[in-house]
């Protein structure tokens, strides 16, 4: 039977943005570096509209497709 280590419920870590030693739960930007991504970068949710496909005139039908 193989024993498996409990996972730490936090982690101390070096920010890899700042540098700055952190207490977080997961390994990845301090909150003080995510607030400042999200003010900076974060931007509002968009409905994006995507033309139709129309295909270029030297596109011809597949012959298996046109078959009488």
């Amino acid at each position: 039977m193989t024993v498996v280590d409990p996972v730490p419920e936090n982690l101390e870590f070096a920010c890899p943005r700042c540098r700055s030693t952190v207490v977080e739960t997961y390994y990845g930007p301090c909150r003080s570096c995510r607030d400042e991504l999200r003010s900076t970068l974060g931007g509002d949710a968009r409905d994006v509209t995507v033309a139709d496909y129309v295909p270029k005139m030297n596109v011809t039908p597949n012959a298996v497709a046109t078959k009488d």
